[in-house]
């Protein structure tokens, strides 16, 4: 990244964090302007291109547009009770994201002539481009209303009705520690060091007023919003995400994930809904499963991917022709009454858990209009009765409403919710 707001250089060859690829279960059209604005809704383009992605639209960045290659996810705690300090914060963090997203530095850079003073930018992105970086916020439950029942910042009563407590589901294992937040930023980028450098000078600047809960680094996307793309594989080898909502569906976009004026409120409204999932797989019970018996789990071919009962891909599934157990048949749309979420799920791998047992899995995340018709109904069909569940299972767990878009340079994250 530059420190000046001209062209960022080439970047320079990384070693990434590695990597297989993994999906699972259900995963913002970016939006209008050319170098901080422009028009992005034609998310194929920007993948193939390679070009940064607008920050400013209708819609947050990083939903819709076409998944990139690694991410960098990140739940805050507010720690200042002050109304006027979070604001300032949102205001100033908006105007940082905006020029990381473009490939510039944060503030005056990483290097400036006044040595005795630490540098505004933390300088590790310093020579790489942009890599299609997008930070996506949303806000949790507790930033409306804390675990101890006090409204903070005066907005407990413009929480969405929505943005509810999540069910314990069958089979749940859910650590504190990895689970909500009152805050969440959600950077994906094709560079693993941009993304992490995002998250790290944001986490800078809030240095005092807010504090990492919990974080997750991703790779080897396992959901794709461009249709035509190659579907990727999960670590369990199957590919997933076939029936994902294209980002340039708009009329599936309007109807399944950005949250409408008449059915939330007005703060909301060009935003959604966001569920986070940390799903651990047992790898190693699974390597040691037939093949029939892991295509029967699924629903699917191994090798095509194609549905069983079909020859290819993304022939129409023949439900009938699956286990009443297979994944793909109960989280099939026509067996929960029409419910679609739009997925941007990534594969993890945080070392070994002590017991020489790969901690890998899935970071699930998916986004919908409202999460009652949408993750909810889904979730508790797949938890009850999945063959899948034999492993895998769900240790954290969050939910958090996202607001629409920055729309100028004088606007800022959450500006309708605070106004």
């Amino acid at each position: 990244m530059t420190d000046e707001a001209g062209t960022a250089p080439s970047r320079r060859a990384l070693i990434g964090w590695g990597g297989a690829g993994l999906a699972l279960g259900a995963a913002a059209a970016g939006g209008a302007a050319a170098a901080l604005g422009g028009g992005a809704d034609d998310t194929e383009t920007v993948a193939d291109s390679g070009a940064a992605v607008p920050f400013y639209g209708a819609h947050q960045a990083g939903i819709a547009t076409a998944v990139q290659d690694r991410l960098h996810f990140a739940a805050f705690d507010i720690t200042t009770d002050d109304r006027a300090e979070l604001i300032a914060l949102l205001k100033e963090w908006t105007k940082a994201a905006a020029r990381m997203t473009q490939g510039h530095a944060v503030g005056g850079g990483a290097v400036s002539d006044l040595a005795e003073a630490p540098p505004d930018d933390t300088g590790e992105a310093l020579g790489l481009k942009a890599s299609r970086l997008t930070l996506t916020i949303g806000f949790g439950p507790t930033l409306f209303k804390n675990k101890k029942g006090e409204d903070r910042f005066g907005i407990a009563d413009r929480r969405p009705e929505a943005l509810i407590d999540l069910p314990a589901f069958p089979g749940d294992n859910l650590d504190a520690a990895r689970s909500d937040g009152d805050l969440c930023v959600q950077a994906c980028a094709d560079d693993p060091q941009v993304a992490v450098h995002a998250i790290r000078n944001l986490a800078r600047i809030g240095m005092g007023k807010v504090a990492i809960r919990w974080s997750q680094l991703g790779f080897g996307k396992t959901s794709s919003t461009t249709p035509d793309a190659q579907t990727p594989r999960n670590m369990m080898g199957f590919k997933d995400g076939t029936r994902n909502i294209a980002g340039t569906d708009t009329a599936a976009l309007d109807k399944h994930v950005w949250v409408s004026g008449k059915a939330g409120p007005a703060w909301l409204a060009g935003g959604s809904y966001l569920v986070a999932r940390r799903i651990r797989m047992h790898i190693e019970t699974w390597d040691r499963t037939s093949l029939k018996e892991q295509e029967d789990v699924f629903g699917r071919d191994k090798g095509e991917g194609a549905p069983q009962g079909r020859q290819h891909e993304r022939d129409e599934p023949n439900l009938k022709a699956m286990l009443p157990t297979a994944h793909v048949r109960l989280a099939h749309p026509d067996s929960n009454g029409g419910a679609r979420i739009l997925r941007r799920g990534y594969s993890f791998t945080d070392g070994t858990d002590g017991l020489g047992r790969l901690d890998a899995g899935l970071f699930f995340l998916a986004y919908q209009h409202d999460v009652r018709d949408g993750f909810v109904p889904v979730q508790r069909a797949l938890a009850r009765t999945d063959a899948l569940n034999e492993y895998i299972q769900h240790v954290g767990s969050a939910l958090f409403a996202v607001p629409p878009g920055v729309r100028d340079a004088d606007d800022w994250w959450g500006r309708a919710l605070f106004s």
